[in-house]
């Protein structure tokens, strides 16, 4: 909407712009036939305002509006503003037209222009004379097309990179999917096994049974936490079986190992649970710990990085940071897309940017209680 607004009063400017010149002219110098002059230029400014929309007659019905002024008294060469409103109509005609139909429009303006030499303007011309209107007209032209091919090639860039976003978004939902199926998979088959357990044991030991049977509820509470986070993901059928075991946070000691084996100076506080946490919060912790690191390696300024995870009864704390060397935007952002699904996927919070301390830090906290969900 803001766009459109300044896109709007853009439209505007330029011919009121033109305007104000050219009346300006016509109070100073004062030519003959001036009134009827100042009310063709009026007009011709009004055209070019819908120069956008009308590509090719708005330009072209302002030029030669502005052109009937030699048939109104002053000649072609006793103002100046009408040469900026030729240059504003050849770069109308070639920046907003498709393809090369401002060419027609061009045409026209070139025709107009041979009308008033040969039936107004009675001096003698020549070369010069055409030379003369091609260089207020063409080089605009020119101008107007180079624009046009550099905003379609702006256009194509956005629309890639949506493309790549939405791509990137999908694959990171399908990939939480794959591992969230497996988790629920692993919870599934606990349950199954305790509960035959505790079929085994309600006779003769109550008590162990009871407590078996309490774990089954526990398990089938978390599993089911797990299907309503699954079900807000698409999972990619055609995908090839997830052979490698899911990782989690106990595997980060290993993956902190791994980055400064890769060169990353890696200054680790993890505070890693002493009981196992949900299937789908330790995977998740895990490759939010993997990205910040990634990102550190790839965009870092000195190759150094910070990571510190908390766990506590209610959530897990992700928090990485490393010195940002002025080029994080070269890199596309998928990752953090990523990161971004996991953590909304959980009901989590997440924070990334540049701080004050000119380090780029990333803050994930993951809550520990399932979300309710609608």
């Amino acid at each position: 909407m803001l766009e459109r607004t300044l896109s709007r009063y853009g439209d505007l400017l330029l011919p009121v712009g033109l305007l104000v010149v050219a009346l300006g002219e016509l109070a100073m110098t004062r030519p003959q036939g001036g009134p009827a002059a100042a009310a063709l230029e009026v007009v011709a400014a009004a055209l070019l305002v819908r120069r956008r929309r009308y590509g090719v007659l708005a330009p072209t019905a302002s030029a030669v509006t502005l052109l009937q002024i030699p048939w109104m008294g002053p000649a072609l060469d006793d103002l100046a503003a009408p040469i900026l409103f030729c240059a504003a109509v050849g770069y109308a005609l070639g920046r907003w037209p498709a393809g090369n139909r401002g060419l027609a429009g061009l045409a026209v303006v070139l025709a107009t222009f041979w009308v008033d030499y040969r039936f107004v303007d009675t001096r003698q011309h020549g070369v010069g004379d055409v030379i003369f209107v091609l260089t207020l007209i063409a080089p605009p032209y020119v101008l107007g097309r180079l624009m046009q091919r550099l905003a379609q090639q702006k256009t194509l860039l956005e629309q890639s990179q949506e493309a790549a976003r939405r791509a990137a978004v999908r694959a990171e939902r399908d990939r939480i999917a794959r591992e969230l199926h497996d988790v629920i998979a692993h919870s599934v088959s606990a349950m199954v096994v305790q509960t035959a357990a505790a079929q085994d044991l309600v006779r003769r030991d109550p008590d162990r049974a009871e407590q078996l049977l309490a774990a089954v509820a526990a398990t089938g509470r978390q599993a089911l936490a797990d299907t309503g986070r699954l079900l807000h993901v698409v999972r990619d059928e055609a995908d090839e079986l997830g052979l490698a075991p899911i990782p989690g946070l106990a595997d980060l000691p290993a993956l902190v190992d791994r980055f400064r084996g890769d060169g990353l100076e890696v200054t680790a506080d993890l505070d890693l649970p002493l009981v196992g946490l949900p299937a789908g919060v330790d995977v998740s912790a895990y490759r939010i710990a993997q990205e910040a690191l990634t990102n550190a390696l790839r965009y870092g300024a000195d190759r150094t990085a910070e990571i510190t995870i908390a766990c506590s009864p209610e959530a897990v704390t992700i928090r990485a940071s490393n010195p940002s060397s002025g080029t994080g935007g070269l890199g596309s952002g998928l990752g953090l897309l990523g990161i971004a699904e996991r953590v909304s996927l959980l009901g989590g919070t997440l924070w990334h940017g540049l701080a004050d301390d000119g380090r780029f830090h990333l803050d994930a906290v993951l809550p520990l209680a399932p979300v309710e969900r609608t």
